[in-house]
Formats: C-alpha cells, structure tokens, sequence
C-alpha cells in the first residue's frame, strides 16, 4: 500500500488529471509480485493507479513507461485492454516513480476464482482457453507501424538472445546479498534451447507475459474482457506467447498458485485454434514452451533471489521459487 504523503500526492493528482476530487479509497489489488496496483474508488468512478515497487529495480520504470506506450497505441484496435486515463513521470507523484492510471474493465480473473456463471456451466470453462487464443491472435495481428509501435524492441535476432540473455540474468542472481542459489542446474535445458533454436518468424506485437492470471473474462461468459500487465510487451518473435500460455497453461502440471478451474480445454485444441487463426506450423509450437518455462523461471527466481535480500516479502519468494524450480522440470519433460 503506500504511505499516507503518498495516497495525498495521488489523490491531489489524480483531481489535477480531471478525473475526480475524491474522496478516494485505495485497495490493493492483486496480480503479479512486481509492480504497485491499486483500486481507487470515487464517488462516481473506479480505476486502476500503476507504478513500479517502492523498492526500484532496473529497468522498473522503463518498463512502467512501454506500458503506458503500448496501452496508448492500443486504443485504436480491437485487442481487448483498459484505456489509458493519466500518467505522472518519476517524481511526479511518487518518490522515483513513473505512475498511470486506466480504467478499471469489468471482468472476472479466473487466477483467483471462476465466475458463478463458469462455476455452474463447463462449456464457458472450456471456452476460456480458446477465447485467450483468439485475443492472442487479435494482438498478433495489429499493424505495429499503423499504430506508433514499429520501433518498440529489437526483432532482430530475438530469439538467439534469449538463452544467452536469461542464462546471464540467473547468474546476477548469485551476487544478491543472502541468495543461496537456484539449487538446480539449468544447463541442460539452455543447452537443449540452444540447439533446437527455430528460424524466427514474421515479428508481431508481443505482450511478453500472457497467461491465465494476466487476463480478465466475461463473468457471464468467456470472452476476454481485458488484457493487463504490459509491461513486457515488445515487437519479437509472437510465438514465444504462446509457449508462454502453455508453459503457465493450468494443465502443463505446473503449480503457479492459483485457483482450479475445472474442465479447461487442453493444449492441443489451443495451438490447433492458433494455428488455424494465424496459419502457424503447429511442430515449431514445442520450442517456444520450453524457452517460455526457462525464461519465466529465472524472472520468477528473481523475486525470490529479492526475498532473500529483503526486498520481497520472505513467502513470496519462498513460493516463486517453488514455481520456478517446477517450471524448470516441466521444461524437461516437454524435452523428454
């Protein structure tokens, strides 16, 4: 949460913005160990205050400031999203902290529970999946020129960077103050990465993050209502999205901490939807699960390598290890 001289500054810049003099109350919402998201609720309105932790990392702002880009570029398409309302650079609200705020979209996360609705009809449940794949599709296909987008990233080589470059980040991780290590060897599987490397594709729009708990759903049904969290999203190589969906998928095995959702359609039927969508070769689809469970468990490792230096709470980073280290073994057995 933040400290009162805090809520003071937002609330007098969110009145400043023109979107409200209060009162507001502020309710922390959950979605990720990364960032600060806060409900605010007005008298008349609800939306969305986002900013990078209090504890900065490289890169937090960066990262804040793409997504405030990419949320902006979105308002033109048909990709599912919470509009853009404010935005304050470093220092401007928070001490350090690049902030925006964003509609709040009505939708249900089904990370954390299914709608009475889905609860009560398995069909809404199994079309979840492939509503995900056609807002992924939907992403993938926005002309990143037509909208402001065509020199976010480098597409270039995206792909021959990402062992290399993740390999590097785990290794960081060991000069953390009271980190004591991955506790596995992640060779095998960056070797295995390395030597099964396909061609790149055409780059697209990427959100760098997609899975269960980064989307909002129709309660009454099983549209997706919002995409969120895009502060990842990048122009590279589209595929690695949808290895990230199946690498996080609730059947691929691995415990990500969230809710059960009986009766999900499984991974074949999603990557048959993509294709037929987008006209992918389905036998490229296994490296890009793979390369997504390495490279999200060595980002999950790092809040617990956080943790351990006290800059996370201590059963978060105990919990995104356990994550990571399961990602790590799913990532083997998708090797055999």
């Amino acid at each position: 949460m933040l400290a009162r001289e805090e809520t003071d500054a937002v609330v007098a810049w969110l009145a400043s913005a023109g979107l409200g003099d209060g009162p507001w109350t502020f309710e922390p919402l959950a979605g990720g160990t990364q960032n600060l998201m806060l409900r605010a609720v007005g008298p008349d309105r609800r939306l969305v205050v986002r900013s990078g932790p209090r504890h900065l990392r490289r890169g937090s702002n960066a990262a804040i400031e793409r997504e405030i880009r990419v949320l902006g570029a979105l308002a033109s398409t048909d990709v599912p999203h919470p509009r853009l309302l404010a935005t304050a650079p470093a220092d401007g609200v928070l001490p350090g902290r690049v902030v925006y705020a964003m509609a709040e979209v009505p939708g249900v996360n089904v990370a954390t529970g299914v709608s009475p609705a889905q609860e009560a009809d398995a069909a809404l449940r199994h079309g979840l999946g492939p509503a995900m794949v056609d807002a992924l599709a939907a992403l993938h296909a926005v002309d990143v020129d037509a909208v402001g987008l065509g020199d976010v990233g480098n597409p270039q080589g995206f792909l021959a960077r990402q062992v290399p470059r993740w390999r590097d980040e785990l290794a960081r991780y060991r000069e953390v103050e009271g980190y004591p290590g991955f506790g596995d060897d992640t060779d095998d599987v960056a070797d295995w990465l390395e030597r099964h490397r396909p061609a790149s594709g055409p780059p697209a729009l990427a959100h760098g993050d997609y899975h269960l708990a980064n989307v909002l759903f129709d309660p009454d049904g099983a549209a997706v209502t919002a995409i969120v969290d895009w502060e990842m999203a990048t122009v590279a190589d589209p595929l690695l999205d949808l290895g990230w969906l199946l690498a996080t998928w609730p059947v691929s095995g691995t415990d990500l901490g969230w809710a059960r959702v009986d009766g999900l359609a499984g991974e074949d039927e999603l990557v048959a939807r993509y294709a037929e969508l987008t006209g992918t070769d389905p036998a490229v689809v296994p490296w890009y699960a793979v390369m997504a469970c390495f490279k999200l468990g060595v980002l999950l490792e790092g809040t617990h390598a956080r943790a351990c230096a006290g800059k996370a709470p201590e059963d978060v980073g105990s919990r995104m290890h356990a994550s990571a280290r399961s990602l790590i073994d799913q990532a083997r057995r998708r090797i055999g």
